[in-house]
């Protein structure tokens, strides 16, 4: 009776759990940038390898299990088997060759692949700098002087050159369809090519969890034309609202599900003065467990960070 009851059950459950599959969106393998078709194609190109020696060891399985299965008298009995050259030169053979050949594809599409490295595409780049905060995110156009919150928009066929930090917690700067992620880090700053191929909108987001409001910490990229781009930078500029360090840090405190904000004005290096506020902060507060507070400091001394900070 109970096993009556599990085979009823079995069938509805299995349909239940494809059907909620309906929800999954392949974003990775609907591309619209030149970098994430790079991507998906290497990540295509990987799995089909691979599958010359998953399927068959799958295949096989069955197949040695169903030949030699105990009602089957006509199955070769040999106890004293140890070794076949052959088997071992497919065993071993096959993946070494597999290996090889995926070392040579990851290797060249690694560097080809580089996040830091500009994308060879005519055409100036425009220079975003992103700010990872608790959650939401910034965005600041240098050469543009403007900034918005939630909201990134580029032309199409234009390339984008990201520079990316964080005002607190480790995020990662990830619009699945355009390209892959890369790390946002307090005192840090971690760069980023991208292209859009076509317009359309397309999802942002963080994948790295940073607590309460990481499910809401996403953002739409909008690729659209450059006459589109430039009444967009002309909707920004008429926004009444300044961005400085200040108007940075208390919009910085932690909030959920922020509404998109325009900021027609931008503080010069306000993306360096973010980074400079954790420049030099572990090694202060190390020297500060070694030294006594009241010990003299040489005049002419460059104080801790300086020279990491000019770096930047």
């Amino acid at each position: 009776m109970r096993e009556t009851y599990r085979n009823c059950l079995r069938y509805p459950l299995a349909a239940l759990a494809l059907s909620n599959l309906g929800g999954c969106s392949w974003v990775l393998f609907n591309s619209k940038g030149a970098v994430g078709i790079a991507q998906r194609d290497l990540i295509i190109t990987c799995i089909g390898l691979m599958l010359f020696v998953v399927v068959p060891a799958i295949v096989l399985t069955f197949v040695f299990a169903w030949k030699y299965r105990a009602t089957n008298p006509k199955a070769k009995y040999a106890p004293d088997w140890a070794h076949s050259t052959g088997i071992e030169i497919v065993v071993w053979g096959v993946p070494l060759v597999i290996i090889a050949t995926l070392s040579v594809i990851v290797w060249r599409s690694t560097h080809a692949l580089d996040p830091y490295r500009p994308l060879d595409v005519p055409g100036a780049p425009i220079n975003v700098e992103v700010i990872a905060t608790d959650w939401k995110w910034v965005f600041v156009y240098p050469d543009l002087g403007i900034a918005t919150v939630n909201e990134l928009t580029f032309p199409e066929h234009r390339q984008v050159a990201f520079s990316i930090t964080s005002n607190s917690t480790m995020n990662t700067f990830f619009i699945p369809q355009l390209g892959g992620q890369v790390y946002a880090m307090a005192g840090m700053r971690t760069r980023l090519h991208l292209m859009a191929n076509e317009q359309g909108q397309y999802r942002g987001m963080s994948g790295n969890y940073s607590g309460h409001g990481f499910s809401d910490m996403k953002f739409v990229a909008t690729a659209t034309t450059e006459e589109g781009f430039q009444r967009w930078v002309a909707q920004v500029r008429s926004s009444p609202l300044t961005l400085d360090l200040d108007t940075f840090l208390k919009l910085a405190r932690p909030s959920q599900r922020n509404s998109v904000v325009h900021f027609s004005q931008v503080q010069p290096g306000l993306f360096k003065k973010v980074i400079d506020q954790f420049v030099g902060a572990g090694a202060n507060t190390s020297a500060s467990a070694i030294v006594p507070a009241a010990a003299p400091t040489a005049p002419d001394t460059p104080a801790a960070g300086t020279l990491s900070a000019n770096k930047e």
